[in-house]
C-alpha cells in the first residue's frame, strides 16, 4: 500500500470518528440507546433500519439535504459494529 493511500485511510477514519462523536453528542447517544417512544426494537434493529434508509437515499438521491450519504452510511455501520459488541 502506498503512503498516500495509508494517509488517506487514516484521515478518513479520523474524520468519521469526529463526525460520529459530534452526532452522538448532538443526538444524545440515541443510536445506541434509543428512547423507544415511537420505534420499538433493539439498538441493532433500529440501526439496521437507518442503514436501509441511507442505502435507499444513496440509490435515489445521494446529494439530498446537502449531506454526504456515504459518510452517514459508514457511521451507521460503525455504530452497528459497536451495538454488536458483547
Amino acid at each position: 500500500m502506498s503512503a498516500e493511500a495509508e494517509a488517506a485511510i487514516h484521515a478518513i477514519c479520523t474524520d468519521l470518528a469526529a463526525m460520529l462523536c459530534a452526532k452522538n453528542e448532538a443526538y444524545g447517544d440515541s443510536a445506541l440507546h434509543p428512547l423507544g417512544i415511537f420505534a420499538k426494537g433493539s439498538a441493532e434493529e433500529l440501526i439496521r433500519a437507518r442503514i436501509d434508509d441511507k442505502l435507499n437515499r444513496i440509490r435515489n438521491r445521494p446529494d439530498a439535504f446537502g449531506e454526504d450519504a456515504i459518510d452517514d452510511l459508514l457511521g451507521y455501520l460503525v455504530l452497528l459494529k459497536i451495538a454488536r459488541l458483547p
